[in-house]
């Protein structure tokens, strides 16, 4: 058995907390239903100050994660019938002093002042995507809001999901780049000058290996700030060329054309170009308005700029997958399998499969692509530290020849 903690609404709109033990969180909300109360926070704990600690370590600002827990309570609390503005309440009580807290309060003051729920989050400075805009408005004209706010919920959760595994897989290498780096620096730029000074006492001629490797280390030692300096300001004049949109374009073209790295960027926005549209699609919004959206939620600007055509050529009665094929770089598989939509009139379900397929397969270039370069990382590192601590020991024992 374990412990949940527990948020729910009463009969008369009130806001309770509590603990209750069960197997799972379906034990919970059977239990909450059973008492007459709509649950719409539950999260396993250990003990009963979790609640109260995850409160105090939220962050000031409003996340991605805590923008789709919202949406999906506000999706809970219209399926129980509450009016919007009463749910959109009971959201800012529990979030009582938070920034996400004032945004839900913003809201619905605007709801209040008879504003759609869509464009009132249009007015809260960015926070909402056009994605999240357009699939709310288009809920509120086809009477289904609380259907739709569950479906943007899920797309959500199911993006930062992929981002989170992504993100976690390259933490292992980042750290193990980070220390080979400095161990490489310390050893060149502080360890191995300490043997310069015997070797130049002795006035004999050193090994080639050994010359080379105390020349990197004093020019470590007494140059490295420069690389530093060198480094940022490079980095810092990438940035700014890459605010550029000629610029931006071409790097991105470049990553494209990269080997491994090319085509696993692509599958990325294959996969989050199929889940938006099939979203989209699947709440009521026309083709042309999804694709439009779709394009600002591309990150690779050479994509985005085939979808700009691809939508000229659909509003001239071209298919999808035909345009695709022409305008961008899109696999076969996808193609064909949008084609096949098309045909169908399954169109939607077909991205969703695409997106699925592509996120799996991505996972699994990932994981492959990183279980190989752990050991490539470890060895390298094995083979520079042991080419300098060989250079050294090449000189030790020629002076050590030369004594006897």
């Amino acid at each position: 058995m374990n412990t949940f903690a527990y948020k729910a609404v009463t009969a008369d709109g009130g806001i309770v907390e509590g603990m209750h033990t069960g197997t799972n969180r379906e034990d919970i909300v059977r239990y909450l239903h059973g008492i007459g109360q709509i649950p719409i926070r539950i999260d396993a704990t250990t003990t009963a100050t979790r609640p109260t600690r995850t409160r105090r370590l939220r962050r000031r600002r409003i996340t991605q994660q805590q923008v789709a827990d919202a949406t999906r309570e506000l999706s809970i609390l219209l399926r129980a019938s509450l009016p919007l503005d009463r749910a959109l309440s009971i959201l800012m009580a529990l979030e009582d002093g938070s920034p996400l807290g004032t945004l839900l309060g913003n809201i619905r003051d605007e709801v209040g002042h008879g504003s759609t729920l869509a464009d009132a989050v249009q007015q809260q400075g960015g926070v909402f995507s056009p994605f999240h805009v357009s699939l709310l408005r288009a809920g509120e004209s086809g009477g289904a809001l609380e259907v739709v706010l569950e479906r943007l919920a899920d797309h959500m959760e199911n993006s930062q999901a992929v981002r989170d595994a992504l993100i976690s897989a390259l933490i292992y290498p980042v750290i193990l780049i980070v220390v080979a780096v400095v161990s490489i620096f310390i050893l060149l730029g502080y360890v191995v000058p300490q043997f310069k000074d015997m070797f130049d006492g002795v006035g004999q001629v050193l090994p080639l290996s050994t010359r080379i490797t105390i020349s990197i280390g004093d020019a470590l030692k007494n140059y490295g700030w420069i690389l530093f300096v060198a480094a940022g300001a490079a980095a810092l004049i990438v940035r700014r060329q890459l605010q550029l949109p000629a610029s931006q374009y071409r790097w991105h073209a470049w990553l494209l054309q990269l080997p491994l790295a090319g085509q696993l960027i692509l599958k990325v926005e294959v996969a989050r170009f199929a889940r938006t549209l099939a979203t989209l699609l699947q709440n009521g919004v026309a083709l042309l308005n999804a694709l439009a959206i779709v394009k600002d939620t591309l990150g690779n600007q050479v994509l985005a700029s085939g979808l700009a055509r691809v939508s000229n050529e659909i509003r001239e009665g071209q298919s999808l997958a035909d345009t695709l094929a022409k305008y961008t770089k899109f696999p076969p598989f996808a193609i064909h399998m949008m084609r096949v939509g098309e045909e169908s009139g399954n169109l939607p379900l077909i991205l969703t499969q695409v997106a699925d397929t592509y996120d799996r397969d991505t996972r699994t270039t990932i994981k492959r692509t990183l279980d190989l370069l752990e050991p490539i990382l470890i060895l390298s590192l094995g083979a520079i530290i042991a080419a300098v601590i060989i250079s050294i020991l090449i000189a030790i024992l020629s002076l050590n020849e030369l004594v006897i």
